[in-house]
């Protein structure tokens, strides 16, 4: 019995701990004046106070473009940690970011994060026929397996994160391109950071946004 509930045990772990988080792509958009053949020099960042956070969703993007040739920055150089948006520095850092070569800016913004409870079905167990001990009657064998023959389903819950990408042009800074994307269970900021940069870069080119 303790065997089998300690067996029971350890496939629960297994399943709960084989369930990858997984980031999709949930709509996008793009302008009609999109500039001719794609932007090949982004200037990348993420619209958070968390630093730790911003520098690895801007650095994994960056390195996700550079491996397919794409020209790519973070933002720290230009928008340092404690930058605070004014009218007064709108001027200097948009002509920083173009200074710098950049002809297209992605902001990333975290919009909203869920949590939800569902019920995951449990699972029934088979047992060969055997001989002798508890299979020789039928109660012996019916009293020894109906407490342990059913894995019982269990309640688990689910945490989304649901992120806005906006893709501007640097020179006129008009909006022309714009996603969404949904993260359910990132198990750390590593693997998000590196799944969500992959499914950015997979839709900017798929959209024509960016030449690679």
């Amino acid at each position: 019995m303790k065997k089998l509930n300690l067996l029971a045990g350890l496939l629960l772990a297994t399943l709960v701990s084989a369930c990858a988080p997984s980031t999709k792509i949930t709509g996008s958009w793009k302008a009609p004046e999109v500039k001719a053949g794609g932007y090949g020099d982004i200037f990348v960042t993420a619209l958070t106070d968390k630093l730790v956070a911003r520098q690895t969703i801007e650095n994994d993007i960056d390195n996700i473009l550079k491996e397919d040739g794409i020209q790519a920055s973070s933002s720290f150089e230009i928008i340092p940690p404690g930058f605070k948006a004014t009218p007064e520095n709108k001027e200097k850092t948009v002509k920083a970011i173009q200074d710098a070569g950049h002809d297209a800016i992605l902001t990333i913004a975290l919009l909203d994060q869920t949590s939800e409870t569902r019920y995951v079905p449990g699972t029934t167990m088979y047992t060969p026929l055997g001989y002798g001990g508890f299979y020789g009657g039928f109660y012996g064998y019916y009293s020894y397996y109906n407490p342990i023959m059913y894995d019982p389903g269990y309640y688990t819950t689910d945490k989304n994160y649901y992120i806005e990408m906006n893709l501007y042009d640097a020179q006129s800074e008009a909006l022309v391109w714009s996603a969404q994307s949904e993260t359910t269970n990132p198990s750390s900021l590593e693997s998000f950071s590196r799944t969500f940069a992959q499914a950015v870069e997979y839709q900017l080119v798929k959209d024509g946004i960016i030449r690679k």
